[in-house]
């Protein structure tokens, strides 16, 4: 298979519908692509009514392209990541990946403008966070939920107002920002570093004052990065775990017991922002962010030194912090309820606390005359008589 008749079948693929984020070749299945958040299939000629295990190996095969890295890696681990240029077209992350023998690919669109702090409707509090000078900010949530498009977004800003150097360890670059007021120095794991512990070391050579850590996958790119942000540096960094609790606890649960008071200490002086984001359905079509923001406040120290407790939960801190920017994911579903951006299915089934929740649909839809139980009429059974 020639590199003409891959890029032939990826741009047929992107064009096949509208809103297309994700391009999936699995065998078993036929060519398929995520359009606003559903795996539909897509019509070729000639037709891939299913396709082959032989296929799918000799597609990825081809998208490697005799790198023996990335062969060692995918042979080793069982799964490799890459970038792919189709043409002028569109750039895309790969992850190829064994399972049971047979090769399935994912390929993510990448957009190719950066998108701005406005644009997306990002929350006030980004604005805040790119005038942060030092400290760690964490944007975190599952796979696909759009870190990576908020934190772009993020250093756009920061291209635009600050004279600094940035520099990011990707996995792979997903935007490639130009040279606006700062100075910016992109570089990709596999190609320019080979861990993300040691692109971090060679980072703090290289008189950077921002640095983006694509993933804090382990216990030494974390501690690195903790020393990088007490020494000045502004640090933005992802973790896949879903609010702002969970994070803290993630990144504790990286080092053994004995280490626990030191790296809260550690924690609580550098932690300035934590960002979880999910991707809801919309009503319409496509999907709509939901965030939860914890800024750094002496409650939120106070809890990372010594644990949450009752009424002093993050979730209690982040209620009672409006006023600093702060917001629950409960809080943000309600607010694109009531904006009519999502429905009131989808708002209970991706709360936090359904009841918190469930409370405050009843009060906006009391508030609009919309009826707020499903009980048409209550009626006394005459039929019932009671103890005579």
């Amino acid at each position: 298979m020639k590199k003409q008749q891959i890029d032939h079948i990826l741009s047929k693929m992107l064009d096949s519908h509208d809103n297309v984020s994700d391009l999936n070749l699995t065998p078993g299945k036929p060519l398929q692509v995520e359009s606003s958040g559903e795996l539909v299939a897509v019509d070729m000629e000639p037709e891939f009514k299913v396709l082959t295990p032989f296929q799918t190996e000799i597609f990825a095969l081809n998208l490697i392209n005799n790198n023996r890295k990335l062969m060692e890696t995918l042979i080793r681990e069982g799964s490799c990541d890459l970038s792919y240029q189709l043409g002028g077209k569109a750039r895309f992350r790969v992850n190829i990946f064994s399972r049971s023998g047979k090769y399935s690919i994912v390929l993510r669109k990448l957009e190719t403008k950066i998108p701005t702090i406005e644009e997306l409707n990002l929350p006030k509090a980004f604005h805040t966070m790119a005038e942060e000078k030092n400290g760690i900010i964490f944007v975190t949530g599952g796979t696909g939920s759009g870190k990576s498009t908020s934190l772009a977004a993020l250093l756009d800003k920061i291209n635009e107002k600050k004279s600094v150097h940035v520099i990011t360890l990707e996995d792979p670059i997903e935007y490639q920002h130009p040279q606006k007021k700062s100075t910016f120095n992109q570089r990709e794991l596999g190609a320019d570093f080979d861990t993300f512990p040691t692109g971090l070391r060679a980072a703090l050579r290289q008189a950077p004052k921002v640095i983006l850590v694509g993933e804090m996958r382990d216990r030494e790119t974390v501690e690195i990065g903790l020393s990088a942000a007490e020494t000045g540096h502004l640090v933005l960094s992802t973790l896949h775990t879903i609010d702002a609790g969970q994070t803290i606890n993630r990144v504790l649960g990286m080092f053994h017991t004995e280490e626990e008071k030191q790296i809260r200490i550690r924690l609580a002086d550098t932690i300035r922002w934590v960002v979880a984001q999910r991707l809801l359905p919309k009503i319409g079509g496509g999907r709509v962010a939901a965030f939860e923001i914890m800024g750094s406040n002496l409650r939120v120290k106070d809890s990372i030194l010594n644990g949450e407790s009752e009424g002093k939960t993050f979730n209690d801190i982040i209620s009672a912090g409006k006023a600093q920017g702060m917001v629950t994911f409960d809080e943000y579903i309600l607010s694109l309820y009531e904006k009519g951006n999502i429905s009131e299915d989808i708002a209970s089934s991706y709360a936090s606390r359904k009841d918190i929740v469930g409370r405050g649909l009843d009060s906006i839809k009391s508030a609009r005359g919309e009826t707020t139980t499903n009980i048409n009429s209550l009626e006394i059974d005459h039929g019932y008589k009671g103890r005579e």
